[in-house]
């Protein structure tokens, strides 16, 4: 590792994580006309961002940061390519790392693990459902839609905000902060299917102005100090079900989302590896039962 790199590492340790992005927030959900405006093409240049995708290509039309960065795609382009049985990616965005849970240790990078039961938010009740299992961990670069989406239906039992720091989640920092992603400010959103449950786990970072979920609006900022925890019913008009598809939730600014299944249940497709580009709709692998 060069000495920058290591300065960037040391320097993530001591700024004000939270307070910077907080202030983030502010200013990305401001109509700050011209600035704004000035901003966001600079943000388009520098990061490469393909506007021909968007519903609204002009970057003028948005009035504030957040609504460029969270902005929809038009229809066409993100078909969903999945079959019944089979998996679909919920994001644009290329892997970190997947493949087998080896017991209760998920792999980060090299020479890095952390628990299940520590992304999950210490619950080990839960984390004993996916022992064994698989897990993927997507990065979602600046210049990406970050809109995610469901990889198959499923039911919402459960929502558990974690509070946390707030690392960066590139690579470099995956491949240097021990126990990144558990320990990182996180909404899990665990699914029942009819294959089997499965977590949604949107990772906050640096200068994540906030997560979303599209049955509860924005979860973090935090809601306080501790874990929190909201049930849901399976059946009944309050249910929520989402197919396939469909949108789950969202990041105003950019981040990581790690999805864990149990033992047996998926399959992922043979040519997927970290550093593998991934886009919405497209297959992720095959289902089991």
């Amino acid at each position: 590792m060069s000495a920058f790199d290591r300065f960037k590492i040391i320097a993530q340790y001591i700024m004000p994580k939270h307070l910077l992005s907080r202030a983030m927030g502010k200013f990305a959900s401001a109509r700050a006309g011209w600035f704004t405006r000035t901003f966001t093409r600079w943000f388009i240049n520098k990061y490469n961002v393909d506007m021909s995708e968007a519903q609204q290509e002009d970057y003028r039309a948005y009035s504030t940061f957040n609504e460029f960065f969270t902005r929809p795609l038009k229809p066409e382009a993100r078909p969903l390519q999945c079959t019944e049985g089979e998996l679909a990616h919920p994001v644009d965005g290329a892997v970190s790392q997947l493949g087998p849970i080896h017991g209760d240790s998920i792999v980060q990078a090299k020479n890095h693990n952390y628990s299940t039961r520590a992304l999950l938010g210490g619950d080990e009740a839960l984390a004993a459902e996916f022992e064994n299992g698989q897990f993927a961990t997507i990065y979602l670069a600046p210049r990406d839609y970050h809109r995610i989406h469901m990889p198959l239906d499923g039911t919402l039992r459960q929502m558990i905000y974690v509070p946390g720091d707030l690392f960066s989640v590139n690579p470099l920092t995956a491949a240097n902060v021990p126990n990144l992603f558990a320990r990182n400010e996180r909404v899990v959103a665990v699914f029942d299917s009819p294959q089997g449950p499965f977590t949604l786990v949107l990772v906050g970072a640096t200068i994540v102005a906030s997560i979303e979920t599209v049955w509860a609006g924005t979860v973090t900022p935090p809601t306080g100090p501790r874990v929190h925890t909201w049930d849901y019913p399976a059946e009944g008009l309050n249910a929520i079900h989402l197919r396939k598809g469909e949108e789950m939730g969202r990041f105003k600014l950019g981040s990581t989302v790690v999805l864990t299944f149990p033992e047996n249940m998926v399959e992922f497709a043979n040519d997927l590896q970290p550093g593998t580009i991934t886009r919405m709709g497209t297959v992720m692998g095959t289902v089991k039962g």
